[in-house]
């Protein structure tokens, strides 16, 4: 038990850290993009396949539009930060599915899908760049490849335990067991938190850099909360942050968001934190 505890201990002391530019939040990520990206590509092409695209032109240019505005603005970050073979890596693609589920995402390495669900929730330009700031930033980020690095701990752990107990009664394992699953469980979700207050953030200082009003963000997840009529289940227990946390949030955050676009428009970069 004690040689597996060590392993498990050695292996979370050593994994590599990184730091996600401008928040400054420390992250473990041992996934490296020649591993996850080829992947994504085919993934969100098999999926273009099978879903049919919006017919609406309008709504799909102004999607493609700001998608192409926001990540143009992110290119120029990335470089501006020595970033190159990063913003080199990303192959931005835009596109709106027609599907009544109000939804959207971006997979790793810049492939963005819109439903045409959420368009009456995002009602105009700048709530569609909102959303798009917040998809755009969990590429930045690296989410997918950080989530992909905590399941592989996650599963370590899982393995520590069960080896560890493996001498144990039935009772005993179980009770491990029962407690590794609900600690880790909810470490994950609170890591997706972390991702999606992230990305609201992100997301915010992208759609200042772009030119986009950003009150709007906030007024999205009223829409949002709004549509949703106060149903949500406690926050401890969701991936994501509740609407009302997302709003007031996002509202504070708003003139450190600014700080960072003009500082950005004015020199071309932000000085990184650390």
């Amino acid at each position: 038990m004690k040689k597996v505890v060590v392993l498990v201990l050695t292996v979370f002391l050593f994994v590599e850290c990184s730091t996600v530019p401008i928040t400054g939040r420390k992250r473990v990520n041992f996934v490296s993009d020649s591993q996850v990206l080829p992947a994504s590509f085919a993934q969100y092409k098999g999926f273009l396949e099978e879903n049919k695209l919006s017919s609406n032109r309008e709504m799909s240019n102004q999607v493609k539009e700001v998608g192409k505005n926001i990540s143009a603005a992110v290119d120029r970050f990335m470089r501006a930060n020595n970033m190159t073979s990063e913003a080199d890596s990303y192959k931005w693609e835009f596109n709106l599915i027609d599907d009544e589920t109000v939804n959207a995402w971006c997979m790793p390495g810049g492939k963005v899908v819109f439903y045409t669900g959420i368009m009456p929730i995002c009602d105009n330009e700048n709530g569609v760049a909102a959303v798009m700031g917040h998809e755009v930033a969990h590429a930045f980020a690296k989410h997918g490849q950080e989530r992909m690095s905590q399941g592989q701990l996650q599963q370590l752990g899982g393995l520590a335990v069960a080896l560890g107990t493996s001498n144990k009664d039935p009772k005993t394992q179980q009770l491990w067991n029962t407690a590794f699953g609900i600690g880790s469980g909810l470490g994950m979700l609170k890591f997706s938190r972390v991702h999606e207050q992230e990305a609201d953030r992100l997301g915010l200082v992208f759609m200042l850099m772009a030119g986009y009003e950003g009150t709007e963000a906030a007024e999205v997840w009223v829409r949002m909360s709004k549509r949703a009529n106060g149903s949500s289940q406690p926050e401890i227990l969701s991936t994501h942050p509740s609407n009302a946390s997302r709003i007031q949030d996002l509202r504070t955050y708003l003139p450190t968001a600014k700080k960072y676009a003009i500082q950005y428009n004015a020199k071309g970069n932000i000085a990184l934190k650390k």
